[in-house]
Parts: structure tokens; C-alpha cells; sequence
């Protein structure tokens, strides 16, 4: 069965990211179709300006879904044994909660450092709005490193609690985020993993650019 994602940016969406990864980890082979930076959809989604996402939207056979969040628990209805949600009933729970409210919260982080896989900036001064936010992810993080052992959120290997923060690894690191040593590990092992090195390969050879989200701060 054909199975299409519309994604915008590959530099700059954070949601198009996660639907990708949840693809990847699925194992769903999918054509990419890219929205236009210029269309004003795109450009909402990416300048914070729209509260309705559209992108990434996955479309696969008669079924078309675009939240990311319905996008994971379709995935997993169809590909089970992909691990996308834990085995166990409570860390399953947990999962989905911790990944609820990084889908949901977390405001202040995301237009204070917006993605951008092509910035570094060493000795970023960061709005101290968005301290409480990098704070909660932080304690997110190291609760579920410590209740299951790592290097993952949820253990041995890559749930979609995974997917949905690594946009906030690639955050961490362009903004030189201080971070913990249970929390730089976990960061590192989100941008060692092959599909993150993927994806970046591709957001670099991007030609494209949003002069908004370049500013030198």
C-alpha cells in the first residue's frame, strides 16, 4: 500500500521531524512530498504563528491522518511489533503521557529556541521565560532514564516518547543548552541515532532558507 508525508522544512519543522522518525520506526516506507517554504501555511507552522499543524500529514492507502500524535497511534495499530509504545501497561501510559504534554505544553522553549539544524550558538543567553520549560523537559528526561534504564526514555530501544523530544535534543545542542550528565548522554544518543544523521544529511543540503528563523542572536 502507497503511503505518502507531506513535510515542510527539514531545518526547521520540529513536527515534521517527528512524523518522519515515527515512519522510520515503523518501518512504513513513505514517498515525501514537501510543502513550499513559501507557502503561508508552512511559513505559520514554522514562525509559531498557526495553532493548527498540518504538516506533518501521512497519507496511506484510503487513510489520511495529520496530528502527530493520532500519526504514532496509527502507526502502532499497524505495525505493532515496532515497539512505537512499550510493552508494559504503566510504562505505556507513561509514555504517552510524557509525550502528550510534550505535544501539547512547552511554548516558551519553542520560540526561544527554535529549531534550526544549520545554527550553533555557543554561550547562548537564554530567555529566562523558558528556563521553567527546559527545567520540566530535563526532569522528564532523567525520570525516565532513571525508572528504565536508558540509553532510551523507555529502555533498550526508541519509543515515541523518543521521537517527539528529539526535536528539543537538536535544540539543546544548536543553543548550548547546559545540560546534566544523565541528560547530555541522552542528548548525544538522540543525535547519534541513524535516522536523526538522516534527516540532518538532508536539512544541510537544504537550499532554502527562512530569513526569520536565521537571525544572528
Amino acid at each position: 500500500m502507497a503511503a505518502v508525508l507531506t513535510i515542510s522544512s527539514k531545518t526547521y519543522s520540529s513536527w515534521s521531524l517527528r512524523g518522519w522518525l515515527l515512519c522510520r520506526m515503523a518501518g512504513l516506507a513513505v514517498r515525501e512530498e514537501m510543502q513550499a517554504h513559501d507557502d503561508p501555511g508552512t511559513r505559520a507552522e514554522l514562525l509559531l504563528l498557526s495553532p493548527s499543524f498540518l504538516v506533518p500529514c501521512l497519507t496511506h492507502g484510503r487513510v489520511k491522518v495529520w496530528d502527530t500524535l493520532a500519526i504514532a497511534e496509527y502507526l502502532a495499530e499497524i505495525a505493532p511489533e515496532a515497539g512505537l509504545l512499550p510493552a508494559d501497561q504503566a510504562a505505556r501510559a507513561h509514555c504517552r503521557a510524557v509525550s502528550g504534554e510534550m505535544h501539547s505544553g512547552f511554548q516558551n522553549l519553542r520560540s526561544a529556541l527554535p529549531m534550526n539544524l544549520k545554527a550553533r550558538y555557543p554561550g547562548f543567553r537564554i530567555w529566562a521565560g523558558a528556563r521553567p520549560d527546559i527545567e520540566r523537559v530535563t526532569a522528564i528526561w532523567r525520570d525516565c532514564l532513571a525508572r528504565h534504564g536508558g540509553p532510551w526514555l523507555f529502555g533498550a530501544s526508541p519509543t515515541l516518547a523518543d521521537a517527539m523530544f528529539a526535536p528539543v535534543a537538536t535544540r539543546f545542542h544548536t543553543y548550548d543548552v547546559a545540560l546534566d550528565d544523565p541528560c547530555a548522554a541522552y542528548r548525544d544518543t538522540v543525535l547519534a541515532w541513524s535516522h536523526m544523521k538522516d534527516w540532518t544529511a538532508a536539512a544541510m543540503a537544504e537550499e532554502d532558507e527562512i530569513d526569520e528563523l536565521d537571525v544572528e542572536f
